[in-house]
């Protein structure tokens, strides 16, 4: 055989094999199923905000100050049933408004999601869903938490990226 014929199927044979892993390293690794999202939906009952001085600098009226904090547990329904609680804090950023920075742990039957939000006026407020634990270690997402303004509420957080880990919620 000529030398050009071997170079020639050496290069073929290279380029072929190159080809394979460049497929094989694009390709999805093989493992467990694709992320599940789920939307989980509460009724709330609500209980009154609670308020605490954090700020020692304090006008003549009482009223809520920079950098105090209101503080939270309401209860979670579901299907008439209690399903769970949601506790948490608020630090108010801005008097004007009432507008406050809040996190807030939702407890289930089976782990706790973790949320933040900005609480203002508006009944309706955007959650941003940043954790969990239990079935819902991996959970990440959005949602809306809506006040109807006779104590009583809507949660509604979609959860992506949820792996399920253990029973359905």
């Amino acid at each position: 055989m000529s030398r050009s014929v071997i170079t020639t199927a050496v290069i073929a044979v290279l380029v072929v094999l190159a080809g394979t892993l460049s497929a094989a390293a694009a390709s999805p690794a093989t493992g467990p199923s694709a992320a599940k999202s789920k939307t989980l939906a509460f009724k709330v009952v609500f209980s009154p905000p609670e308020f605490i001085q954090a700020n020692n600098v304090r006008h003549p009226k009482p009223q809520p100050e920079l950098g105090d904090e209101i503080v939270f547990h309401d209860q979670l329904f579901s299907s008439g049933q209690k399903a769970g609680d949601e506790a948490g804090s608020c630090v108010i950023i801005d008097v004007s408004q009432l507008l406050a920075n809040c996190t807030e742990v939702i407890r289930l039957q089976h782990g706790t999601i973790t949320a933040q939000f900005l609480n203002a006026p508006p009944p309706t407020k955007q959650l941003a869903v940043t954790g969990g634990t239990g079935v819902y270690q991996n959970a990440g997402g959005a949602g809306t938490l809506i006040e109807f303004g006779n104590g009583k509420g809507r949660l509604t957080p979609h959860l992506l990226s949820l792996v399920a880990r253990g029973e359905e919620a």
